[in-house]
This record gives C-alpha cells, sequence and structure tokens, in this order.
C-alpha cells in the first residue's frame, strides 16, 4: 500500500469525481483510477461506486483512516522543518461564525509576525458541522462551544462570554432598564435557535429549571442568521455579546440576562491526534489573543484551563480524552 493510492482516494472523496481528484492532484484521470484500484486489490474491497462517483460503505472506512495518515505523514514533514525555526504548512482550523468574524482578522496578524511560512485555513459553521470535520480529519483544529460532545474529541477552554437580550433602542418594551431578570423572557416573543442545537441547548438549560417557558417567534439554526434578523427589525434576540459589531452598538440594547450564563468557547482537537508544529503555532497564538484583557471584545473574559472547576466534569484540557 502506497502513500498515493491513499491521497488518490481521499482526493475521490473530497471532490466527488475521478476527473476532479486528478485535477487537485496535478495528474491524469487514468493515474487516480489505477492507484484507486491498485488500494482495492490490496484491501479485497470496492472502495468507489463508479456509477454514481461515491465512496462505497468500505471506502467511508478507508478514506476515515487515509485522511489520518496523509495528515500525520504531513505533520511529520512540517515538525521536521520547525526544528530548524521553520514552522511552515498548512493548517486547516473549524471556528464558529460570532467569533470567527472579530478573531480571525488579529490571529492572522499573530501569525504573520511569528510564522510568515505558514498558511491558514479557516472553515467557518456551527459546532454540529464543525465537529464531524474535526473528527474525522479534514480539520486539524477548531474553536468551537464547550462542551464539545464527541468522545473522539478534546478541548481546552479560552474564554467565556456573556449572552445578552439585544433588541432596538427605539424598542420601548424593556424601558429604561440596564439588566433583565430571566422570568421576563416569557412575556415576549423571540427569535430562538433552532431547536436541537447546541446554542438552543445552553439557553434552555437556564431556563427549564426554573419554569421559564420561551415564546418562539421564528427558530433559526445558526447566530449569525440569528443576529441579521434582529438587525433587520423582526424581532428580539438572546446572542452572545460579540454577535453585535462595534458600528451597531449604538442602535440596540445588549441587556444582561439575570441568571443566564456566559457562553464557553474553547479550543477541540482529536484526542488520539499529535499537532503538527503548525497546529501548535496557531494554538498558541490562540492562547496569546486571549490573555490579556486589553484585546478581547467587550463581554469576553480568558478562561485560564487550571482554574476551571474539576467538578463540572465537562472540562478536559487538550490532549485528554473526553470521557
Amino acid at each position: 500500500m502506497e502513500l498515493r493510492h491513499l491521497q488518490a482516494l481521499v482526493a475521490v472523496a473530497e471532490h466527488r469525481s475521478f476527473s476532479s481528484a486528478a485535477d487537485a492532484l496535478g495528474t491524469v484521470q487514468s493515474n487516480v483510477s489505477a492507484h484507486v484500484a491498485r488500494l482495492e486489490r490490496e484491501v479485497g474491497a470496492t472502495l468507489v461506486d463508479r456509477s454514481a462517483g461515491t465512496l462505497t460503505p468500505e471506502g467511508e472506512v478507508v478514506v476515515a483512516r487515509a485522511r489520518r495518515v496523509v495528515g500525520e505523514l504531513e505533520a511529520m514533514t512540517a515538525d521536521l522543518g520547525a526544528l530548524r525555526e521553520d514552522v511552515a504548512g498548512f493548517v486547516r482550523a473549524g471556528m464558529i461564525g460570532t467569533t470567527a468574524r472579530w478573531l480571525v482578522p488579529p490571529l492572522l496578524s499573530e501569525l504573520g509576525v511569528r510564522h510568515p511560512n505558514l498558511r491558514l485555513t479557516v472553515a467557518e459553521g456551527t459546532n454540529t458541522l464543525l465537529e464531524p470535520q474535526l473528527a474525522a480529519g479534514r480539520l486539524d483544529m477548531a474553536v468551537l462551544t464547550l462542551p464539545v460532545g464527541g468522545r473522539d474529541l478534546a478541548f481546552e477552554p479560552l474564554f467565556e462570554e456573556d449572552l445578552v437580550l439585544v433588541a432596538p433602542v427605539e424598542d420601548r418594551t424593556w424601558g429604561g432598564t440596564a439588566r433583565i431578570e430571566l422570568s421576563e423572557l416569557s412575556a415576549v416573543d423571540l427569535l430562538l435557535p433552532a431547536a436541537g442545537t447546541s446554542f438552543r441547548a445552553e439557553i434552555e438549560a437556564a431556563t427549564k429549571p426554573v419554569g421559564v417557558s420561551l415564546r418562539a417567534r421564528a427558530e433559526v439554526d445558526g447566530v449569525q442568521l440569528l443576529a441579521t434578523l434582529t438587525f433587520e427589525g423582526y424581532g428580539p434576540a438572546i446572542l452572545p455579546a460579540t454577535a453585535v459589531p462595534p458600528h451597531l452598538r449604538p442602535r440596540f440594547r445588549l441587556l444582561p440576562v439575570e441568571g443566564l450564563p456566559a457562553r464557553r468557547v474553547g479550543l477541540a482537537l482529536r484526542s488520539r491526534a499529535m499537532p503538527s508544529a503548525p497546529t501548535r503555532a496557531v494554538l498558541e497564538a490562540l492562547r496569546r489573543l486571549v490573555v490579556g484583557p486589553e484585546r478581547l471584545p467587550e463581554g469576553l473574559r480568558a478562561v485560564i484551563p487550571a482554574a476551571v472547576s474539576r467538578a463540572e466534569g465537562s472540562w478536559r484540557p487538550v490532549g485528554v480524552p473526553n470521557g
């Protein structure tokens, strides 16, 4: 079994055809077909359904492992380069949308100064979208809301972010109040995260135990879309503080809700993976960016992992399996 055979199969899985895989690998279709056929003979199973251009169940199993093999070899090359004080290579990072908007610009600046030969690719999405990609090896690391559910993932907290009720300043429902009680949420129709999402679970973990029923004007899967609808006047919503950019804050009230805990955001890795030198460089850059309070947007507070109570049972430092 050769590396090029695994690379060919991964390319077919990602690009959905032999011709597109060949273009991505800089070769011809016949080479890709030959590599996949050789791999199929070695493992004794059909890995690609030629008529549909999709993986068979056996192909899905092999690709999941192949991605990790290819990733580990790329990481080994990057680690050897780092020994020469040349941290270079690619890092594929996932990041929840509201955090990506303010964190990616300073992260790129930090990496540009310290590691100019490092190339970062950022995939924006929700926990639900990013967790499977990280577990499958499509991402090297991710910044997610915590706790992370997958047992194959390990994580470390970075910061806490206030959840606030966001409403237009001209909305007289809230008068001149500076903060509201959790029970007051039941008196207004809200734009809410979709049922079953991690953000909805965060909110209901606070409201359900005290008997607060939320009234949904609409349910939306995606914090950024939720924020956009609020900004366009479709109704108030509970949002992370950074969902409201600085230029819009004069137009909206950001009301803290008594009894609604802050969301926790942190770093996530595959628990059995050894991060490459470029990935470690990105992790360290992210930690540096949240250490100084002056570098964080309003409504955020850095979390020191050692200070987090072990009694919660959900927190694990990166590198230690969750569960």
